[in-house]
């Protein structure tokens, strides 16, 4: 019986993630070349983890996350983050009617199913709080009631790495709850001579995926199998990000200022399932941990000045950390 219940598993992930990779050939009739990123969009939109897209302007993240709402029939919102943005800009006000003597709630842009967050970090403190309450609560409260945002909500943030005049850091518990940090690389030559010499029409894209199937695909990934030894071994790499004396790796001693949150350990947990389903598994190897480790250990590693001075990144510690310790 156990066997049976298996095998149906293991076909209906078939089934399903068959129609993700339909939603992939759907989007790539505009978008050349970011296949990892997208395929982090749907981890991210499969998970209910939000994604901080770091990139140069002109790469086609715009039309990328629009593609991705049509494909998909979800609401879409596009917020240019300033550093005159008002709280009330992203999530709405009370309006006082006369005529009726009463406050009309009028919400915001926020209120969508994917948020494209443009220039996050150019917002000020009061902005970035109530974005998340939004990722974290999944509710906005404007006066004293609170609403519920509709479910898929996906909020991806961009940030521009090279004009830093006139931007706000980003606390260090809103980049936390960031599910993966993107680094947004540009074009090789052979795609961006595809780039100009097609003509792209954003019409072109048709709707191929049902929310239900989002649903489906979320509870399928609940039911995937996660060896004890598999969890040990994202436990092990977590905890040598922290420099613990059972898990410390001595070449990083002086490297690193503070490691990954227990939030890391869960979201390896839940995306390396995710992307089992997208390779039409029903279980979960050491590799699809390292597939997805880089980029949700990325931000979360805080680097000393000695790494800082020596020009060392997170990327290559998180290398030598996937290196060093052995899988299971």
């Amino acid at each position: 019986m156990q066997n049976k219940s298996i095998e149906e598993i293991s076909s209906q992930i078939k089934e399903l993630s068959f129609k993700w990779q339909i939603l992939k050939d759907e989007i790539k009739k505009l978008i050349v070349g970011q296949d990892h990123i997208i395929d982090r969009i749907f981890i991210g939109l499969l998970c209910n983890g939000h994604i901080l897209l770091e990139g140069v302007p002109g790469l086609a993240k715009t039309t990328l996350i629009k593609s991705l709402s049509k494909a998909i029939g979800l609401g879409y919102n596009r917020i240019q983050f300033t550093p005159d943005l008002l709280p009330s800009d992203l999530i709405g006000t009370l309006i006082y009617n006369p005529k009726n003597q009463e406050f009309i709630t009028k919400k915001g842009p926020i209120f969508s199913n994917l948020i494209l967050a443009d220039e996050i970090n150019r917002a000020p403190a009061k902005v970035q709080s109530a974005l998340l309450e939004a990722m974290q609560e999944y509710q906005i409260t404007i006066g004293d009631k609170s609403y519920n945002l509709d479910k898929p909500f996906l909020v991806l943030a961009t940030q521009n790495p090279i004009e830093q005049e006139g931007t706000y850091k980003l606390p260090e518990a809103q980049v936390d709850r960031f599910l993966f940090k993107l680094l947004v690389e540009y074009p090789n030559i052979s795609q961006e001579k595809d780039i100009i010499k097609n003509v792209f029409y954003p019409n072109k894209i048709n709707k191929v995926l049902e929310t239900e199937d989002i649903k489906e695909s979320q509870k399928l990934i609940d039911q995937i199998y996660i060896d004890e030894k598999v969890i040990d071994y994202i436990l092990k790499i977590v905890f040598a990000t922290r420099l613990n004396d059972g898990d410390k790796i001595e070449e990083l001693e002086n490297l690193i200022e503070y490691g990954a949150s227990p939030r890391a350990s869960l979201a390896l947990h839940h995306a390396s399932k995710t992307y089992a389903f997208l390779k039409k598994r029903n279980f979960v190897i050491p590799d699809d941990v390292k597939a997805v480790a880089t980029d949700i250990l990325r931000h979360r590693i805080l680097l000393t000045y000695q790494a800082e001075a020596e020009n060392i990144t997170t990327d290559q510690i998180i290398q030598k950390i996937l290196r060093t310790i052995p899988s299971p």
